[in-house]
């Protein structure tokens, strides 16, 4: 793996993203601009009567959601609940410059709704056994998530930026999985979506920022970051068997990663940028060659897997079943 900062010292890098103040704070307002205020206790609202029509009613839809969308939400569910508390990462990578500060605490509070629309989801869908819930929620956080990014607030920008469009797409996905089922929760989950849409385009529209000013050492971290996205649920206690069951409902996996690849680096114009160094321009080469590696990838990982049958004890019964 190519060091991380280089040739661009972290220093050097926040004079970049400092001198790119107004640009930073134009993506912000257009962010603003974009929302569409809605609140958790709007979407999912049932009193406290387990008795409720409504509230019974949910539950004998949720029952009928596939075991498939039922982990791909529990998933999802962690993944939104823990990003607030990785709040740190962005800090400590963006520096203390006011106008970062007020994004990331836009973000925080943006993904701490995201989290708890989901929680009084599963728990009025009564969709999960609540201690084993608990557990994994306890757990991730326990564990954390620690990116060895070195203090690159470029390579943050271009994690974040592939990151949030791969969350929106997991999203938009399980929605399109339970609209048959559950209508509620593609609400749910379609508004979820809606709100990535919005953080990706405010980081990948930074990402550009820094490729415009420093193109040399943001291809350098695009194109470590890029060929291996680690999710930020990576540490999650069964994280690989619940992807698994994410790539074999056709969620996300591989197969929409190199698809994400491919957008993201055409809304950059990486094939017409023109570094200053050899190191960059074979960087970019590399990052030009990506999505085909990562399309065949797909393809011979499709080839070798088969469908199986998990057990998660999270879910009622204790089982998915893919068919």
């Amino acid at each position: 793996m190519i060091p991380c900062c280089r040739p661009t010292a972290f220093a050097a890098q926040l004079d970049v993203l400092a001198a790119a103040t107004p640009a930073i704070t134009a993506l912000i307002d257009r962010h603003l601009a974009s929302c569409h205020e809605w609140w958790p206790g709007e979407l999912v609202d049932f009193g406290d009567d387990p008795q409720l029509a409504a509230l019974g009613a949910l539950r004998d839809r949720a029952r009928g959601l596939p075991s498939a969308v039922k982990v791909s939400v529990m998933l999802n569910l962690l993944t939104e609940e823990g990003l607030p508390h990785f709040h740190r990462i962005i800090a400590e990578h963006v520096g203390s410059q006011a106008i970062w500060q007020r994004w990331t605490r836009l973000w925080t509070a943006e993904e701490d709704r995201h989290g708890n629309v989901l929680r009084d989801y599963a728990r009025d869908a009564a969709l999960y056994a609540p201690a084993a819930l608990d557990r994994l929620q306890f757990g991730f956080l326990r564990d954390g998530f620690d990116p060895e990014w070195a203090g690159s607030p470029y390579r943050l920008l271009a994690y974040t930026s592939l990151q949030e469009r791969a969350t929106q797409i997991s999203h938009a996905n399980t929605a399109r999985l339970a609209a048959a089922h559950e209508p509620l929760l593609q609400t749910v989950l379609a508004r979820l979506a809606g709100d990535e849409a919005r953080h990706c385009a405010f980081y990948r529209d930074a990402f550009a920022l820094a490729l415009a000013a420093d193109p040399d050492a943001a291809l350098l971290e695009l194109a470590d970051v890029a060929p291996v996205l680690s999710m930020p649920g990576s540490t999650i206690m069964g994280f690989q068997m619940m992807a698994e069951v994410e790539r074999q409902a056709g969620v996300f996996g591989p197969r929409q990663y190199a698809a994400l690849v491919d957008e993201s680096l055409n809304h950059w114009g990486i094939a017409s940028i023109e570094p200053h160094g050899g190191e960059a321009r074979r960087a970019r080469d590399r990052l030009m060659a990506l999505p085909a590696r990562l399309d065949a990838l797909a393809g011979r990982l499709e080839q070798r897997r088969h469908l199986k049958t998990y057990v998660f004890d999270f879910l009622r019964p204790p089982l998915a079943a893919l068919a």
